[in-house]
């Protein structure tokens, strides 16, 4: 397990994973940290038993356990966090709410100040082994899709299936492919797909992406079936411009090309954003 992937506290590790645009913690090694129960998963189900709403807190997500595998494990943001600790009954509960405020704090700071934001995620990026340029375009993208995604938003867009419908529409007339697809022929299994692009993909997805974001507004396209139209439209834009690069440059702009051997890049879940990726 990599260091990076945990947080030292009172002695004992709690791991982390980033995910939704914010760190999401281990609740077992919280319970752990906390309790010095023998053993902690059967106190978190036996907490979990007596206040069902604390599960209402928590997704699964995987985390690496001791044995190096990666598996599913219940996991909370800062809030969740702290309201699971003030279900349990102990005198180290005050300083671990003290570094999770500090933490709130952080996300309140680069709310405020996005650009830390994206200062942070660089460092991150970088210390996985990834160029500035690349770095440079992969954070461009984010911000172009987090335009797009809030004009669906406003536009009565559902999250979750229908997002996700719209930018496999867009993937298909830009790539030939949908993110499923793309990331099969990158050799990817639950990895995030755009931080495995190269730099000519995530352009080429970023101008897909507002060329459908553009066609949107220009519209006024509202509800899932208009925004499905600009979608399609958004998507053939960018697609020409890959045949004709590819007609200038005599190759494939999709590429089997992918990060796993870069240094960290087994440290999954260090990565942000999740919700950049679509499922």
């Amino acid at each position: 397990m990599e260091n990076k992937d945990l947080i030292p506290f009172e002695g004992k590790p709690i791991r982390k994973v980033w995910h939704k645009e914010q760190w999401y913690f281990s609740v077992v090694d919280v319970v752990e940290v906390l309790t010095d129960s023998p053993i902690p998963r059967n106190y978190w189900s036996d907490l979990k038993r007596r206040e069902h709403q604390l599960h209402e807190n928590c997704v699964r997500l995987k985390l690496t356990a001791n044995d190096g595998r990666q598996r599913l494990t219940d996991c909370a943001h800062t809030e969740g966090v702290l309201r699971i600790v003030m279900s349990i009954p102990s005198p180290k509960a005050e300083p671990l709410k003290l570094w999770l405020a500090s933490l709130g704090k952080q996300a309140i700071d680069e709310a405020e100040n996005p650009e830390l934001s994206f200062e942070r995620m660089a460092e991150i990026y970088r210390a996985k082994g990834h160029d500035d340029k690349w770095i440079k375009d992969r954070i461009q993208s984010i911000a172009t899709r987090h335009e797009l995604t809030d004009e669906w938003k406003n536009r009565g867009v559902k999250e979750g299936q229908e997002y996700g419908i719209l930018t496999a529409v867009i993937a298909k007339g830009t790539f030939g492919l949908t993110p499923n697809e793309h990331g099969k022929y990158k050799g990817l299994q639950k990895e995030n797909l755009r931080d495995h692009m190269t730099r000519l993909e995530l352009i080429l997805t970023s101008l897909s992406e507002e060329a459908t974001r553009i066609i949107t507004v220009e519209t006024d396209a509202q509800g899932f079936n208009e925004n499905h139209e600009a979608a399609i439209k958004g998507g053939a834009a960018g697609g020409r411009a890959r045949r004709n690069l590819e007609k200038d440059i005599k190759k494939a702009v999709v590429s089997s090309e992918n990060f796993l051997g870069l240094k960290g890049s087994d440290n999954k879940g260090a990565l942000p954003p999740s919700d950049d990726t679509p499922k």
